[in-house]
């Protein structure tokens, strides 16, 4: 199976868990596309079979500017060859923010829907305020996320 992974982060950590679910499901044995600031034309060219999103929040609950292009390409064109896939998202927060915590993830969830991504799995909270290592803790998620799509 083919799984693109794709990220948006401020400071470098949904970069780093992004990488460890891109490590997990290579020695998983799929095939895996990341870039920290992949386009929809690499994207759609690596012709995903699952989708993947880690994201951390910025602002009043948005996705970083890193993400930014992406999304918005994603949501003008809608692409049909994403419709039905399976998805997961991860999101990056700080629960003391209250109503914006993992906002960015929201959004994503939000963006699958439009696109017709099927969520496989509850979208995994990251919060800042009480992990140190968010790697290790998305990776039991990781685990069953790689495990549901081996069917």
């Amino acid at each position: 199976m083919k799984v693109a992974v794709f990220s948006g982060s401020v400071y470098g950590v949904a970069e780093d868990v992004a990488r460890r679910a891109e490590s997990l499901f290579k020695a998983a044995g799929f095939e895996v596309f990341y870039s920290p600031r992949a386009t929809l034309d690499e994207l759609l060219g690596f012709a995903p079979q699952a989708l993947l999103a880690v994201t951390s929040t910025t602002g009043l609950g948005e996705l970083p500017d890193s993400l930014q292009e992406l999304y918005g390409q994603l949501r003008d064109q809608l692409p049909a060859a994403l419709r039905g896939l399976p998805g997961a998202v991860i999101g990056l927060g700080d629960a003391s923010y209250d109503d914006t915590y993992c906002g960015g993830g929201e959004i994503i969830r939000e963006l699958y829907a439009e696109l017709g991504v099927e969520e496989v799995q509850p979208m995994l909270r990251l919060d800042a305020s009480e992990t140190v290592d968010q790697e290790d803790d998305a990776e039991p998620w990781l685990q069953a996320l790689i495990a549901h799509l081996k069917g």
